[in-house]
């Protein structure tokens, strides 16, 4: 129980860290991964507005529809990585801050910001 509490509070940590230096604005928007143990959501949020602009997660439905049996998360990263780049492109947005939310830039995470980088999004 000890291991399980001092991760969520190195996790916390981490995410404070990285918050506080990473802020969306109009012309440059905040990207934030969420990971968790099945599933990665990515949202393109501007923060002086308070408003989300583009999202996608593996429970949508045009990414579900991609995802087939035996896919490693990995794959379904790359997936959704691409996916949120082609939405921002119709959103007009195509340069946005990281926000890798606490988690290690490292896995998942890496893997969807990388296809996101190679489908037109700058960061």
């Amino acid at each position: 129980m000890e291991r399980i509490k001092s991760k969520m509070v190195r996790y916390a940590r981490r995410k404070r860290r990285v918050r506080k230096n990473v802020s969306g604005t109009g012309e440059r928007p905040r990207l934030s991964v969420f990971r968790s143990s099945e599933h990665i959501y990515a949202q393109i949020i501007n923060d002086v507005e308070a408003r989300t602009l583009v999202s996608a997660s593996t429970t949508d439905p045009e990414v579900k529809s991609q995802i087939t049996n035996g896919m490693s998360k990995s794959d379904k990263s790359k997936i959704v990585g691409v996916v949120l780049a082609q939405r921002a492109k119709a959103a007009n947005v195509s340069s946005v801050s990281f926000d890798r939310n606490g988690f290690l830039y490292h896995g998942r995470v890496r893997v969807l910001a990388e296809a996101a980088r190679e489908n037109g999004l700058e960061f």
